[in-house]
């Protein structure tokens, strides 16, 4: 099935259930050529879900030369390369059966593609089997034209369960930041973006983004309808810092049908230089909401 009850709730709650189901029409099990074309370009993956030993939901980084995932099969990708030791979701991807989201997205041609399912690992590194393939339009994306990849020299691993000032800076200065969230049967990694400022920071434990339209499947709300456990994922594109966050999120309605979701930290990962990645400067979607 395309949608479960937590994203059958937000779908009627705002009224978009028909359109619903069209757009999810485009949702299927299979990696077709023109995907799996554009999964071996990609430089980098965004992966998410549970941590087996405590529950928390997390969202991670991974990179590589392009090629460093690819379609292995019509519904299987595999990941050459592994998650750096200490990284939260490390222990996840290396078990059997981990339920996991994943994104690819492309700064340079602003295109994202999701895939979720089931992970395992491999002798170099883990496939995934997918149960649900499907692309995104270019909406809230920035364009960044090209990326240059330096030697990974990761700093200190930070660890605590709030916001430093500086790391609530970073966030505040975001225009992008990948969300991954979890129900009884899945894991989905999405994308959020606007221009900076649009994530704002409620102190060292709280924050909250307006939820932008957006294709009106509701995957990542009905998530968190079912289950409040969210994970955030932060990048300096230019210095390569790695800002994890997991906790629980959850979406304010408004009469006027404006959304706001507020997250709650309970735990913070820092990694300075985490990425190799260094990306040029970006050029903000038209199709940004201009800010208050």
């Amino acid at each position: 099935m395309t949608y479960h009850s937590g994203s059958r709730a937000v779908q009627d709650r705002v009224g978009v259930r028909d359109l619903a189901d069209h757009v999810g029409q485009a949702v299927g099990q299979g990696i077709r050529p023109v995907a799996a074309a554009f999964l071996e370009q990609q430089p980098m993956l965004v992966a998410g879900a549970a941590d087996p030993a405590t529950g928390a939901v997390w969202a991670s980084l991974l990179t590589g030369p392009p090629g460093f995932v690819r379609a292995t099969g019509v519904r299987q990708i595999s990941v050459t390369g592994h998650l750096a030791e200490g990284d939260p979701l490390a222990a996840a991807l290396a078990a059997e059966g981990t339920l996991v989201g994943t994104i690819a997205l492309d700064p340079r041609t602003r295109r994202r593609m999701r895939l979720n399912g089931r992970s395992r690992p491999t002798a170099g590194g883990f496939a995934v089997e997918a149960d649900r393939v499907f692309a995104n339009c270019p909406k809230y994306l920035q364009r960044r034209e090209s990326y240059e990849t330096v030697a990974r020299r990761p700093g200190e691993v930070r660890r605590s369960d709030r916001l430093s000032p500086r790391q609530r800076a970073l966030v505040e200065a975001a225009d992008t930041f990948f969300l991954a969230t979890v129900h009884a049967h899945g894991a989905d990694a999405s994308h959020r973006g606007g221009n900076p400022g649009f994530v704002h920071a409620d102190g060292p434990s709280g924050l909250r983004w307006r939820d932008y339209p957006g294709n009106a499947m509701f995957l990542t709300l009905g998530n968190l309808e079912a289950d409040p456990r969210a994970g955030l994922l932060f990048l300096d594109w230019t210095s390569g810092t790695v800002l994890r966050l997991t906790g629980t999120a959850r979406a304010a309605y408004a009469p006027d049908g404006e959304r706001t979701v507020r997250f709650t930290v309970t735990g913070v990962v820092e990694t300075p230089g985490g990425s190799p990645l260094r990306w040029s400067p970006p050029e903000y979607s038209p199709a940004n909401p201009s800010l208050p």
